[in-house]
């Protein structure tokens, strides 16, 4: 009994902030607990020859219940640097509801169901996520499937929509720090036409690490197919703090 106690104690920091994140592009199933407040700060790289663009989100999560969460995007914005321009663009904020169906340590299958809405000046996107997760052990491995529609300038008149899936498996080397690693891949519809759709496809390592009450997540894809226009790499780092 008493060496059980002690396990308990050597594993309780990384118990208690259950919100850190083993991913950045990929979703977990779990939900925060109820009653938890966390704020997370995105940064998201990409890189390409002819530009360097940065993304940034910035989040307040709240635990509503056991099975779901909600979260605030106070605001998404940009910083772009190219040849022919420069500077930051607000783009949107956002508010973003995961329910939590099964869980991936006590059932076969951890589910959850994801809805995340965007607005801004000219903007307006939906996006609708399946999020499903397996643990072995240490071993964790998730999986999403993600459709977006998105509607741009004047009267919102451009649409456009992208199905995106994306799978990620991390090892936890201890309570503290996990490595694995995630695949990326795009099918970008314009307007809605499959006849124009274009394929991106990225992969490449992740590292988490959990603090008592913070945590930090990296990950750093790469394009396996050079699609023109798209970044040649893109690097995503998240930091979470429980408030």
């Amino acid at each position: 009994m008493k060496r059980k106690v002690v396990l308990y104690l050597a594993f309780l920091p990384s118990i208690c902030f259950a919100g850190a994140r083993h991913f950045t592009f990929v979703y977990e199933a779990p939900t925060s607990p109820p009653g938890s407040i966390e704020s997370e700060n995105w940064a998201t790289t990409r890189f390409n020859d002819g530009f360097t663009d940065v993304q940034f989100r910035h989040e307040i999560e709240v635990g509503v219940t056991e099975h779901f969460q909600a979260s605030v995007y106070l605001a998404n914005w940009d910083y772009t640097r190219s040849s022919d321009n420069r500077g930051a663009h607000y783009e949107s904020s956002s508010l973003e509801l995961i329910y939590n169906l099964t869980n991936p340590a006590a059932d076969p299958i951890g589910i959850s169901l994801y809805q995340e809405i965007s607005a801004g000046r000219r903007f307006f996107e939906s996006e609708t996520k399946l999020i499903g997760q397996k643990n072995f052990g240490p071993l964790i491995v998730a999986y999403n499937l993600t459709l977006e529609a998105e509607w741009e300038e004047e009267g919102l008149r451009e649409r456009n929509g992208e199905i995106q899936q994306a799978l990620g498996a991390s090892y936890e080397l201890s309570p503290r720090v996990s490595v694995g690693a995630e695949m990326l891949h795009e099918v970008l519809l314009p307007a809605w036409h499959s006849s124009e759709a274009e394929n991106n496809f990225f992969l490449g390592p992740n590292v988490s690490y959990r603090g008592d009450r913070w945590f930090a997540t990296v990950t750093a894809l790469a394009q396996t197919i050079r699609t023109e226009g798209e970044p040649d790499y893109q690097v995503r780092l998240i930091f979470g703090v429980s408030l």
